[in-house]
Order: structure tokens, then sequence, then C-alpha cells
């Protein structure tokens, strides 16, 4: 029998001009990034929480601290490849990952094809793995004042 495990990553950062703003390891051209201790990419944030829960591996603060400077700055894509070679140093292969990007500005659809690759890129999957969807919170709270970003991940991982 095959061991199948899910896990659930959310997250959330601050968005403020003068930042660049990081999604799914493209630069998309806004006048307002995120904000965070490295290039506050949120969509592999959560993708790296999902795995990481999944594998019993606990959550990506504890792997890359915020406390740490040598992960001040760092290129996302850098702690994803980290969380697929720690799950697959536990035996565990993934299925496929659902995420759901909450953002007003800037539209996220257009640029899905190549977040996708990307993201297949880096974690060495098939893109039809790797589902990406955006949606706004239709002018209401944080998000919807264009304050913040946030997204939610599922993941589902076997044991090979």
């Amino acid at each position: 029998m095959t061991n199948f495990r899910i896990g659930f990553g959310y997250d959330v950062h601050q968005l403020r001009e003068a930042y660049d703003f990081w999604l799914g390891g493209i630069k998309l051209e806004h006048e307002k990034g995120a904000v965070g201790h490295s290039d506050a990419d949120v969509l592999i944030h959560v993708i790296c929480d999902a795995l990481l829960g999944a594998a019993d591996l606990r959550d990506i603060g504890y792997h890359f601290s915020d406390k740490d400077p040598k992960y001040k700055g760092i290129d996302s894509k850098i702690l994803l490849r980290e969380v697929m070679e720690l799950i697959r140093e536990k035996g565990y292969e993934v299925g496929n990952i659902d995420t759901t990007v909450c953002l007003e500005m800037p539209k996220v659809n257009p640029h899905i094809p190549a977040i996708k690759e990307c993201l297949a890129d880096v974690m060495n999957l098939d893109q039809g793995q790797i589902s990406v969807k955006a949606t706004t919170t239709e002018k209401l709270g944080f998000v919807g004042r264009e304050e913040g970003v946030s997204a939610y991940c599922v993941a589902l991982i076997y044991q090979k």
C-alpha cells in the first residue's frame, strides 16, 4: 500500500512601495512588492510549508529561520529546492500541489504559465502536477486594500 500524506500551507506578506514583487519564482512588475526576511515569495513559502507539513518536517521557519542572517534576502527558489531534497530524503515524492494566491493587483492570471514552468523546474516535476490559481477578495480586508498578499497550498505526497 502506498503511504499518501497531505499538507497545508498558508502565508501572508505585507505589500509596500520600493520592494520587488516575487511570486512563484517570477518577478512581477508592480509599484509594490512583498516585505519579508527573504525575497518574500508568498507562493513558494506556502508550497514549502505544505510539503514540509505533509512529510512531518515542521515548517519553513524551523528550517530557514528569519533570525538567521544567511537567509536575509535569499531567493525562495533555493529554499524550495532544499525542501524538495528533505522530503525526497524521507522517501517521499510529490503527487500534486494546488495553490491559491489572494491579491488585488497586479493580476496574476497572465503570469501563471511562467510561474508553473519555474516551479516545475525548481521542483523537478511535471507542470501538470502544479496548480496555480488566483483570486481577489473583492476589495475586502488587507488584501482588498492592497496592503498585503496571502496564499494557500495543499500538497499530496506519497512514499515511493
